[in-house]
């Protein structure tokens, strides 16, 4: 019976995917995958920066989903502007439906006064989404013990699309604030049968970094990090709500992901807490969280969901002889 519970719950999650308004990939760590959250973090490192991202959600549901980020951006600091790519992929139940996409980003950063800047950036992206019949389990083939073929007349669909998306950031050496629009052209996105725009989807996001201790030496000091993001798509509403720890080399997280005050008949409005631990040397970025299920649908089901980043910045110099400015976010 837990098998063909567990399998029910992958037919109904892409039920809602495939036949519906299809949500986008997300990431708990979204500051690991800070490209993917706004286009204006574009740059934001002293010259070069190699990152990946990979969450696998709900880890006891047989080929539930699992979603990839990887990304390069580069620091043009003599033009006051950032280049980058990304690639982003999310599959769903055992890679049945597949969402792939590849996109270049540009930001450009003006100074407001010697303390307080803004910063605008743009990705333009090609989108491939399709659904492969034979990666995918019906309901029939639980009901007949595990059949290899289904009765269900399903052929395999496609389909890819442009789109676009730009963001914007207003940053001190303490704070930063933003928002980001994504699928600015609201393109065609039904692999079934009829019309269906994908729907504009906004980000709402900022913090501020407290100091603990400035550090003397080889100690890089303390600070704490109080975060926020705030995700619109159509009905679907999400808010994380968080803080960091950074010592050293060391990064602790918590924050809880859910919007109790609002009901909807579709997404949890309780749905998880996130813990992370993570380290920050010489360059190197490496961080694991783990997020503890809330909803109804159960931390002993769901397993819960983990996710692990890696970044690399490049030439790490602890000291910089010409001070530029950066938006002082959280490392994950």
């Amino acid at each position: 019976m837990n098998f063909i519970y567990k399998h029910i719950i992958i037919i109904l999650l892409l039920s809602i995917s495939i036949f519906s308004n299809a949500q986008d990939p997300q990431f708990s760590q979204y500051y690991a995958a800070s490209l993917y959250l706004n286009p204006a973090f574009t740059g934001n490192t002293d010259v070069g920066r190699f990152s990946g991202i990979y969450r696998k959600q709900w880890a006891s549901i047989p080929g539930a989903f699992n979603s990839y980020s990887f990304s390069y951006d580069h620091n043009l600091s003599n033009y006051n502007s950032g280049i980058g790519i990304i690639a982003t992929q999310d599959k769903s139940g055992s890679g049945g439906l597949k969402f792939t996409n590849i996109g270049g980003l540009y930001s450009y950063a003006l100074p407001i006064n010697r303390k307080l800047f803004v910063k605008a950036g743009i990705k333009y992206s090609y989108t491939f989404r399709g659904i492969d019949k034979n990666e995918l389990l019906f309901a029939d083939q639980i009901i007949r013990d595990g059949a290899n073929e289904t009765v269900e007349n399903f052929s395999d669909q496609r389909i890819s699309y442009f789109d676009g998306s730009t963001g914007f950031l207003l940053y001190s050496s303490e704070f930063w604030f933003g928002f980001s629009f994504d699928h600015l052209t609201q393109p065609e996105q039904s692999l079934i049968s009829g019309k269906t725009k994908l729907p504009l989807k906004t980000s709402i996001h900022g913090g501020y970094k407290f100091l603990i201790d400035e550090g003397y030496g080889d100690d890089e000091g303390s600070n704490i990090m109080v975060t926020f993001n705030y995700k619109k798509q159509q009905y679907w509403n999400q808010l994380d709500l968080g803080v960091y720890y950074n010592k050293n080399v060391l990064v602790l997280g918590a924050w809880y992901r859910g919007i109790p005050f609002i009901k909807n008949y579709s997404i949890s409005d309780n749905d998880a807490i996130v813990l992370l631990a993570g380290i920050d040397n010489k360059g190197f970025k490496f961080a694991y969280s783990y997020d503890i299920t809330l909803s109804k649908l159960e931390i002993n089901n769901s397993g819960g969901s983990h996710e692990l980043s890696l970044i690399y910045e490049y030439p790490y110099k602890k000291k910089k002889r010409k001070k530029r400015h950066f938006v002082p976010c959280a490392k994950f």
